[in-house]
């Protein structure tokens, strides 16, 4: 439980005590009051009344307090719901994902991909889940075929592994036009992604 949560928690619980000092009967409190100072002088009902208001209205304070302070602390954390539908749709979007190499003909890292999870991740989080707190571990066992990377992210315990496969694709190849023919041809090749999902850590 992160500090704010805590907060919260301790201003419901300080509310609870509130109410329940309300709910303190007034004859409970004058013989109290007589037992500690007997030459003390005795309250009037009013005083109980404001005093049961100002409980009640501190309470109701804190109540509503703690109320804004978890939607606060939701907002700034995922669930594990928010972080499952966001991976899902992040391996449906990458299923099939196509890039082209560089103009030296090297395929793009597979470390790239662990941005391009995250931020992928982060676009599919929703209205309520918030824009950072993702982050995304490449496997010790990659190669550049094939890869797998850890999802998680703050809030919540719960981690997916996205495995990708990349493979050679000439449809996909690129040749910028007006350029054609002989070794003045410059071609951009093509590559595609297969990925699936799984939970758990990879």
């Amino acid at each position: 439980m992160d500090a704010l949560n805590k907060l919260n928690v301790l201003s419901l619980v300080l509310s609870a005590v509130l109410v329940a000092m309300a709910c303190v009967k007034s004859d409970r409190v004058r013989s109290w009051r007589a037992n500690v100072n007997p030459s003390a002088p005795e309250l009037p009902d009013s005083a109980f009344v404001v005093a049961r208001v100002v409980f009640l209205g501190l309470a109701g304070i804190g109540v509503y307090l703690a109320v804004q302070g978890f939607g606060v602390s939701d907002d700034g954390s995922w669930s594990d719901g928010e972080l499952a539908s966001a991976a899902r749709r992040t391996a449906d979007d990458l299923d099939g994902y196509t890039f082209r190499a560089d103009d030296a003909g090297t395929p793009l890292p597979f470390t790239d991909y662990a941005s391009l999870i995250e931020d992928k991740v982060i676009q599919n989080g929703g209205g309520d889940a918030p824009e950072y707190g993702v982050t995304v571990d490449p496997s010790g066992t990659n190669t550049l075929t094939d890869a797998s990377f850890t999802i998680t992210a703050d809030g919540t315990d719960t981690a997916f592994c996205a495995h990708l496969e990349r493979t050679r694709s000439k449809k996909d190849d690129y040749t910028p036009p007006g350029i054609t023919g002989g070794e003045g041809t410059l071609t951009y090749q093509g590559y595609r992604l297969k990925t699936s999902l799984r939970k758990g850590e990879c």
